[in-house]
């Protein structure tokens, strides 16, 4: 079988009304999934399964999770079948022990949003499999970088590696009316700051992340942001595959590493 290297991805995942209203980003994510080689499976770190030490998911078709509150009823009658791949999971736990860096199996942990909302746009059928790894959060930077070093052969095994989080993350500042409220100087400064770093493959400055102008009112919490890390570890050539903004200050950007 001749396997094609795909790139890893960054992914802006967004309010979860992304499900219902695809705004900018949903045809975005659409023509990712179309234009890029279809993966042989699909590996997340998703800003929304936090947790003390790296762990992996090995359930074979994890439940969709709707962790969320206020929402449409539409929206939690939503599903993303695709099944999990817990052979394949631990071989990811092999890499894992080969680099030294504790890593424990979950059989149990649902598929969230940060997973199953971007890939019901790219990949609709579901007919790829997805394992979800968390987001440890006593990690530093570059150790959450590392993992993405250390998954990035995979990639020439036609294996998609996705960071899924936020550009900008600051729920208290967001127009929630659905008003196409102009976006802050505060948000925009903060993301153009980041793409020029990336642009100028000045991977370093990003990942010291609290010299970031602008960081604490865009990410109050850092779960969304670290995402991008991972990301920035799969591959060395960045370039922008989409930019926007949602509800004001809420960045949809998507990113390539190549």
């Amino acid at each position: 079988m001749n396997l094609q290297t795909l790139p890893g991805l960054f992914i802006s995942h967004g309010s979860p009304m992304l499900a219902l209203n695809p705004e900018q980003v949903g045809p975005a994510l659409q023509r990712l999934g179309f234009n890029l080689p279809k993966p042989q499976a699909i590996v997340v770190m998703s800003a929304h399964w936090e947790s003390q030490s790296l762990e992996v998911s090995t359930a074979t078709r994890p439940e969709t999770w709707h962790d969320f509150r206020g929402f449409p009823q539409e929206l939690y009658e939503m599903r993303y079948p695709a099944a999990g791949n817990p052979q394949f999971a631990e071989e990811i736990l092999h890499l894992f022990a080969e680099a030294h860096i504790p890593a424990h199996a979950n059989s149990t942990r649902p598929r969230d949003h940060g997973v199953w909302m971007p890939l019901l746009h790219m990949y609709p059928d579901a007919d790829i499999p997805v394992v979800e790894i968390s987001l440890p959060m006593n990690m530093a930077a570059d150790e959450i970088y590392k993992i993405g070093q250390i998954l990035a052969p995979l990639r020439e095994k036609q294996i998609l590696l996705i960071g899924s989080g936020s550009i900008t993350h600051n729920l208290r500042e967001l127009s929630w009316d659905g008003e196409n409220k102009a976006v802050p100087e505060w948000a925009s400064a903060f993301r153009n700051y980041v793409v020029s770093k990336l642009n100028h493959a000045n991977f370093d400055a990003v990942l010291e992340w609290d010299s970031i102008p602008h960081m604490q009112r865009n990410h109050p919490t850092l779960e969304h942001f670290a995402p991008l890390f991972f990301a920035m570890g799969t591959g060395h050539r960045f370039s922008i595959v989409h930019s926007s903004f949602s509800m004001g200050a809420l960045g949809m950007d998507i990113y390539r590493f190549d």
